[in-house]
């Protein structure tokens, strides 16, 4: 089954509505004739509508779209502070990266929490990106497999497997986040095959085919092209790579589409 890559630009708590508006105009030219390759950003809340703008016209011919760093997992009610699917939604919002590892360590987020706002995101039509991934401690333990079948199965719990399958899944491996360490190529292809394995086993070989899973964890241009040649690796989720247009460009470029299993 053939997998459309996917590059998304995590910026975190960077670039403000102006910046973000600029990047726009220096990242779309540099992309422009790349039709073979979903290309994500993700600002910071305030920049959503901004950018959703900036991007009207290569996001109506399906192109490039606009990603929540965060997700609130109720339609609305007295959670201050917390944005809804339908307000994003209705942004122009298209995805939501739930479960980051920063949200899980620095907020206590859990896999039933992220549980219920990938099912509420799914509900109002924004494609979710749940990240997975192991410590540091937990890899050396060698339960690498085994932190991953957990977070998979209580983090995509009671979706229906078409929903399972078009969500995007972000493996990330903790110690590999911001720390420049990044996982080899075959570790990562190993993480990914064992999640579709996974997937499949809880969804369906449909779903499981189907679903892209993407790695985070210090992307830069000089490591993507290896990454992006493995089978199973569908796409990258860049964190501070992705603040420079130019050097985001070029792991969009080295993630063409190649032949991958079923």
């Amino acid at each position: 089954m053939s997998r459309r890559p996917l590059i998304a630009a995590n910026w975190k708590m960077h670039k403000t509505v102006r910046e973000a508006v600029d990047y726009a105009g220096e990242l779309v030219p540099r992309v422009r004739d790349v039709t073979d390759v979903d290309i994500v950003l993700a600002p910071p809340f305030p920049a959503l509508p901004a950018l959703v703008d900036a991007l009207a016209d290569l996001a109506a011919a399906g192109r490039i779209a606009v990603a929540s760093q965060n997700v609130h997992a109720e339609p609305h009610g007295a959670f201050t502070g917390e944005v809804s699917p339908p307000i994003l939604q209705a942004s122009g919002v298209t995805l939501a990266i739930i479960g980051h590892s920063e949200r899980r360590r620095l907020f206590g987020e859990t896999d039933s929490g992220v549980n219920a706002k990938t099912r509420a995101a799914a509900a109002a039509g924004l494609t979710p990106i749940v990240c997975v991934g192991e410590t540091l401690e937990e890899r050396e333990a060698d339960r690498t497999f085994d932190v991953l079948d957990r977070q998979i199965a209580q983090g995509l719990a009671g979706l229906p497997p078409a929903r399972a399958g078009g969500a995007v899944v972000a493996y990330e491996p903790v110690w590999a986040i911001g720390t420049g360490r990044v996982a080899s190529p075959d570790q990562a292809n190993a993480a990914h095959r064992r999640i579709r394995g996974r997937l499949a086993t809880l969804f369906g070989d449909a779903a499981g085919g189907a679903c892209r899973i993407i790695y985070g964890g210090s992307v830069k241009p000089g490591n993507a092209a290896a990454l992006m040649a493995q089978p199973h690796v569908d796409g990258a989720l860049v964190g501070g790579a992705s603040l420079d247009p130019v050097a985001f460009a070029e792991i969009v470029a080295a993630s063409r589409p190649r032949a991958q299993p079923s």
